[in-house]
């Protein structure tokens, strides 16, 4: 069976690839032809070059592949990235918000940021990456400008202030957020349903209005994806 692909029916640069056996995957189109980021699988159609999208190695795809219903992240969009990590989804979004976006990716791991930028960064003119700890945004406003969207996933205890308190430096008025909630990262033990509804009770006071959440099964285990409108009282 030949390589297919066709555009994602609901989201914009994003892609299906339907593979040689018959199976299907997310891909994006690559922004810096013929290097892979993280392992992932490079195929070509034509003159365009793909890379598969592995759900198991980035929540934004697991919360697509669960039933995502928006995407805040387009082309042309800047977007905030809190826990940029080593790139691994930060060079989707990449791939999605194309030349003419903007990827902030704050991560305050030296060691993660060293090598984003050599795998990331150093390769896409369009990611710019912060060392910084995002419970401190104040620490880095003077690098990011206003924002259309927040991604977070970050392994701290307080996960929807954190977001929070970026979205009101950073975030337009309307702009959405993505918060990947990380059960085990705010208590080892306890009921997790009672976790995520502390935090997105959180995001309820903060101005945010909840669309969804989707649990991230059988991607991650102890995490959902929350998508939120930031509509703060002015």
């Amino acid at each position: 069976m030949a390589l297919q692909v066709r555009v994602h029916n609901r989201f914009a640069e994003v892609f299906q690839v339907t593979l040689e056996d018959g199976s299907s995957s997310l891909a994006t189109l690559n922004l810096a032809p013929e290097k892979s980021v993280y392992g992932e699988r490079l195929v070509k159609v034509g003159d365009k070059e793909y890379r598969l999208w592995n759900p198991y190695k980035s929540k934004v795809a697991a919360a697509i592949l669960g039933g995502l219903p928006r995407l805040p992240i387009k082309p042309g969009h800047k977007v905030l990235y809190l826990g940029a990590a080593s790139g691994t989804t930060v060079s989707h979004v990449s791939d999605i918000v194309g030349l003419e976006g903007s990827v902030y990716a704050v991560d305050f791991s030296s060691r993660s940021l060293r090598e984003l930028i050599s795998k990331v960064s150093a390769l896409r003119r369009n990611v710019f990456p912060i060392l910084a700890d995002a419970r401190l945004p104040g620490s880095y406003r003077f690098l990011v400008e206003e924002v259309d969207g927040v991604y977070c996933d970050v392994a701290q205890p307080e996960q929807a202030r954190i977001l929070a308190d970026n979205a009101e430096m950073f975030l337009k008025i309307g702009g959405y957020s993505l918060l990947a909630i990380k059960g085990r990262s705010i208590k080892s033990t306890g009921d997790l349903a009672k976790i995520f509804d502390r935090e997105i009770g959180i995001l309820k006071r903060q101005g945010f209005k909840v669309e969804k959440t989707i649990p991230l099964k059988p991607y991650d285990r102890a995490h959902v994806m929350v998508l939120a409108e930031y509509l703060p009282e002015r």
